[in-house]
């Protein structure tokens, strides 16, 4: 979940003039971020190998 205060940031860093589907683009990047680290920090991660075997079933 984002706070105002990361909003308020991202909107600060924008240029003057921007679309709304840009801000959603930036808002929905950072949510996936922080939906990430939350999944690090909670263990939630998968390591290379397993990676490369999942890629390999997706691919063939």
């Amino acid at each position: 979940m984002l706070s105002k205060a990361q909003l308020k940031k991202q909107i600060e860093q924008l240029p003057d003039h921007f679309t709304i589907d840009e801000l959603v683009e930036r808002l929905v990047f950072m949510n996936k971020v922080e939906s990430g680290l939350k999944d690090s920090k909670n263990g939630n991660k998968i390591n290379e190998s397993d990676l490369e075997n999942l890629i390999k079933k997706w691919v063939a």
